[in-house]
């Protein structure tokens, strides 16, 4: 039979490993993209979560080595929870390369409608004559681009690139709704 005190215990080390691994999986990922002070912010917390949580496990494994499962499992899932709000988050900027045959001037028409700045390059590819949209845009805003240049051309090449760093951003006048601002719309 498990004492409930340790079960009680390895579901706070499980909770708090996931949110601190999770935080250090976007701690990651904002460091990489030069955001310095959101970084030093986020390890410091993800930091005093480990050391207390880590002091937790170490001083208690002999007595409850059940404490391991509970930590790895928080450690694995962690990981997987960071990834899944890093996305929701779409922190940073993308260059988003749009190689197209016939559309491309349908592309850019509709994406400027929409405020998107949008540069047109004419090149040669395999077949003959291509243009190439380049396209510097929000992370979030390609959950809402990519699909209009699909529906406008099935047949285009995309390239999507992480920009590090960009002097500015013209955020397009054009937002999908999404999480509670679509919630709130629906009312």
């Amino acid at each position: 039979m498990i004492d409930t005190t340790i079960l009680l215990t390895g579901m706070i080390v499980l909770v708090a490993r996931i949110v601190d691994v999770a935080i250090g999986t976007i701690r990651t990922i904002v460091t990489v993209q030069g955001r310095t002070v959101i970084a030093f912010c986020l390890g410091f917390v993800e930091i005093s979560i480990w050391v207390t949580i880590a002091s937790t496990v170490i001083n208690q494994i002999h007595e409850y080595p059940l404490l391991v499962a509970f930590y790895a499992t928080g450690y694995a899932t962690g990981n997987v929870v960071g990834i899944l709000v890093e996305r929701k988050l779409a922190f940073g900027i993308v260059i988003l390369r749009v190689i197209s045959i016939k559309a491309s001037q349908a592309i850019a028409n509709s994406l400027r409608e929409k405020g998107q700045p949008v540069t047109i390059f004419m090149g040669e590819g395999m077949t003959g004559p291509v243009a190439e949209l380049y396209i510097a845009t929000r992370r979030r805003d390609i959950s809402w681009i990519l699909p209009m240049v699909t529906s406008l051309d099935p047949k285009a090449f995309y390239v999507l690139e992480v920009a590090r760093d960009v002097n500015r951003i013209l955020k397009p006048t054009y937002s999908s709704m999404g999480g509670w601002r679509a919630v709130a719309k629906r009312k």
